[in-house]
């Protein structure tokens, strides 16, 4: 394996920092004659280390590698992070896994990262081992973006409160579900919106806050983005208890059972609400689409 300058981290949804890192690492391969790699990992870590946990993921892993692939990286490396690579010291993972196993030459690290058992040695001591090793350790700063401190966790809590505007701006594009159309209520067809609901048991990503959204749907295959509303919630008009997450696809009429679909995430327009009867939740549905058309300048 040719020698490389790198990265590690899980970079989940490869946000603005990440690309920010990841594009040093480039320009920094560039300059030494070294092809440039992305570490990450193919599950949390910490699912590794507390079976209980579980994640609340921005992507897929799928989705993952391809905003990897797209940042122009040379080499994305994905490792089956396990209990005994868990129980490797940070000192023992540069000397079997970065120096041995994958020739990295030059480690460019984010300013928040740790690794290594217990995540209990700082950057000083990774520069300490690398200079033994061979490897130049290069601490990166973050990146703000109008004021924020981009972080996955500055962008979890906007998506969890539904500030779509706040978490896209600091992921560099739209937060993006992924899932395959399962079989719903046909409540949508009754109303004269018919919906495609993604499939719940495969949805591993955090859903936004409950409420109407607007958002732009790519079906598997297809390159075109359709407008459309969707819904996060449990629909207590119906009486419903169950998470759900409905999208109504504007100026469509076609199947899409069994279909993979990219729902993107633009605007939240209105918090759910349980309506007194259907005809109450038709006329509100209608004045959602106006105002999703609009915002679309349709």
């Amino acid at each position: 394996m040719p020698p490389a300058a790198a990265t590690i981290g899980f970079f989940d949804g490869v946000h603005c920092g990440h690309r920010y890192l990841i594009g040093r690492v480039i320009d920094e391969a560039r300059a030494d004659g070294l092809a440039s790699m992305v570490i990450t990992f193919a599950r949390h870590p910490r699912q590794v280390i507390d079976t209980h946990y579980v994640p609340r993921l921005l992507s897929t892993p799928e989705m993952k590698i391809e905003r990897l692939a797209e940042t122009g990286i040379d080499r994305c490396t994905v490792l089956d992070f396990d209990r005994r690579m868990a129980a490797l010291t940070a000192r023992e993972f540069m000397i079997h896994i970065l120096s041995s196993r994958l020739n990295v030459r030059k480690l460019i690290i984010g300013y928040d990262n740790r690794f290594g058992h217990d995540r209990s040695e700082s950057i000083d001591d990774y520069c300490a081992y690398g200079r033994t090793l061979g490897i130049e350790v290069v601490k990166s700063c973050g990146i703000t973006v109008d004021g924020i401190r981009v972080s996955s966790s500055v962008i979890r809590n906007a998506i969890e409160r539904g500030d779509l505007t706040e978490a896209n701006r600091c992921l560099g594009y739209a937060y993006t579900l992924s899932a395959h159309v399962s079989h719903g209520f046909r409540n949508g067809h009754r109303l004269g919106f018919p919906t495609a609901n993604l499939d719940m048991d495969e949805v591993c990503q955090l859903l936004p806050q409950i409420g109407v959204y607007a958002t732009r749907v790519r079906i598997e295959g297809e390159c075109e983005l359709h407008p459309a509303m969707t819904s996060v919630g449990t629909r207590p008009t119906f009486d419903g208890t169950r998470l759900s997450v409905e999208t109504y696809i504007l100026d469509f009429d076609a199947d899409l059972y069994g279909r993979k679909l990219e729902v993107a995430f633009l605007k939240r327009i209105r918090g759910e609400k349980k309506f007194a009867d259907l005809q109450q939740l038709r006329t509100q549905m209608a004045d959602d689409e106006r105002c999703i058309r609009e915002l679309n300048h349709l």
